[in-house]
């Protein structure tokens, strides 16, 4: 248990007093008295003080302390959390009892709806100090589940009084004791963020229940055998994809134990919709009878609900970003004539010679309201220069929408779908690369590849000239390549799906870049790009030519 400066004890009598804020106010709905409201008040005011005073000592300490392990630094922050949460069950109570006054009979409130909400309350607070002192994480969960008990009892009671409520009798009592069960019923969601907070503090990442509960399916379905602590579980941030992602190893010290079905290097877990995850598996299974060594392994699979959970390998090696920015140049080299030997073979074998219509434009304006989120200022309005009239960003867009429909792509390959550099990794030890994050995976132009993974180069904010050099030469050898690869394929019209393509990707990357001066260079290239498309509306679109400058800073 850390101890400085008083924290501990702090934290105890704030367990304490909430546990006798939950006691007075269940005693007060039994027989409410002047008295004892005066009491619940008083309490509130020393509940709100010792917060606030554990507030300052957790900051305090995290500040000051420069030499805290990442273990106390979690445990801080879980006391912190579950102080805040506890403050805010003991302002429940406060609104309870102060409901109490809007009831022409107390009568109303039936002991057989409230006792069993109170029992459950009473137990997880008491569970709480515990959980916490010994990182029983049986005992977090609990606290956890304690939501979902109290969501059903408040459900019940909420169906019952709604039925009264429809004799048009005693309207104001029936209203009121709906709102008493709502405080009680937002006392569960308090107690799951301070189960939650305790598997944090016992895990040492943040987890929400739900998520917590996929992952041990998930586990279990690959075949591991064992508890959660026998694991360490790092989330991944950075993902957009709104889906939960962290990699999984085993606990240093417990390599002994059974861990049947997880890989021995660890294991990336992601977690999210079950549409988007559901997909995401179909898309390895595909790409693993195509390429078998390309993707990941699939170690579990779990679905419920509306969400879904996915166990799979964990890929040794840097992704295509590390390398080309902290990699020698013999490295870099290395990977990019790598990757584009595995893309030639991959397009090459997986080729449907069926023509295709794109939706660059349509896929640009899907993203088009996130971009205005981020920038509202690179949105053009049409403007008169002179005798001139420059178009709209709608009008570009709806101008190139109608052009885009002339154009085809003779030909289809199996693509990945978001080609950007941090979904490729290399392996340098096998000399491979291999794809990571297929949701998107699909047969489509592999223009679309193309385009995504010059502009993930383009836009990476790094203006040091050296580095800044060599990401220009990925792309310049990138779009070569696939020059090539159109010449030896008779994809004449490959240039101007190209400018469709690139139009898309600079304009809805701007969504990614805070530096507005950067995502402006975006937002300016995409407009050119339009522009030049419809400039060349009254020619054949193989004779289109792309402006390359647009591809470099």
């Amino acid at each position: 248990m850390i101890t400085f400066e008083g924290l501990s004890e702090n934290f105890k009598f704030i367990i304490l007093e909430v546990e006798g804020q939950v006691n007075a106010t269940l005693t007060f709905l039994k027989a409410p008295s002047r008295s004892l409201f005066e009491k619940i008040e008083s309490r509130d005011d020393y509940i709100d003080n010792l917060k606030t005073i554990i507030e300052n000592k957790c900051y305090s300490r995290l500040h000051t302390d420069k030499h805290l392990d990442k273990r106390e630094v979690n445990r801080i922050r879980a006391i912190h959390t579950i102080s805040v949460n506890l403050e805010r069950i003991a302002d429940y109570c406060v609104n309870i009892v102060r409901q109490m006054g809007y009831l022409t009979d107390h009568s109303f409130l039936h002991e057989s709806d409230y006792l069993p909400i109170f029992a459950e309350i009473q137990d997880a607070l008491k569970r709480i100090l515990p959980a916490f002192e010994r990182d029983d994480l049986p005992w977090a969960l609990a606290i956890c589940r304690a939501e979902y008990e109290l969501d059903r009892m408040y459900k019940d009671v909420f169906e019952r009084v709604l039925t009264e409520l429809g004799t048009g009798r005693d309207v104001q009592s029936h209203i009121t004791v709906i709102f008493i069960f709502r405080y009680l019923e937002r006392i569960g969601d308090s107690l799951l963020n301070v189960g939650e907070a305790l598997i944090f503090s016992t895990l040492g990442e943040k987890i929400k229940i739900t998520q917590f509960d996929a992952l041990q399916r998930t586990l279990s379905n690959s075949g591991f055998q064992g508890s959660l602590q026998d694991i360490d579980f790092q989330a991944i941030w950075g993902s957009r994809s709104g889906c939960r992602i962290g990699k999984v190893d085993a606990v240093p010290g417990k390599e002994g134990e059974d861990r049947r079905g997880v890989d021995t290097q660890g294991s990336i877990y992601k977690e999210g919709s079950i549409n988007k995850i559901k997909q995401e598996r179909a898309n390895i299974d595909r790409w693993s009878t195509i390429f078998p060594n390309l993707v990941p392994q699939v170690y579990g699979y779990h679905e419920e609900g509306n969400n879904a959970s996915l166990l799979v390998e964990f890929l040794r090696g840097c992704t295509m970003d590390e390398v080309l920015l902290t990699g020698s140049e013999e490295l870099s080299q290395n990977a990019l004539f790598i990757l584009l030997q595995t893309l030639r073979e991959i397009w090459e074998k997986t080729r449907t010679n069926a023509p295709m219509h794109t939706d660059y434009v349509s896929q640009l304006r899907s993203r088009l309201p996130a971009v205005r989120q981020v920038h509202p200022e690179l949105y053009r309005e049409p403007m008169d220069v002179g005798p001139a009239r420059v178009p709209s960003t709608d009008e570009l867009l709806a101008e190139c929408s109608a052009l885009e429909v002339e154009l085809e792509a003779p030909f289809t390959v199996f693509t990945h779908g978001d080609f950007n550099v941090n979904n490729i990794v290399y392996d340098h030890v096998q000399q491979a690369v291999r794809y990571i994050d297929l949701y998107r995976s699909r047969d489509f132009d592999y223009v679309q590849d193309a385009s995504v993974f010059m502009v993930s180069n383009f836009r990476m904010p790094v203006f040091e000239p050296n580095l800044r050099q060599r990401l220009n030469w990925a792309i310049q050898e990138f779009y070569g390549f696939c020059t090539t690869f159109a010449l030896q394929n008779d994809d004449k019209t490959f240039q101007a799906r190209m400018a469709f393509a690139l139009a898309r990707s600079f304009y809805t990357s701007t969504r990614y870049e805070m530096n507005f001066a950067f995502a402006k260079e975006m937002y300016l290239r995409a407009h050119f790009l339009m522009e030049k498309i419809i400039a060349h509306r009254d020619s054949p679109w193989h004779h289109f030519v792309l402006p390359q400058d647009v591809l470099y800073y």
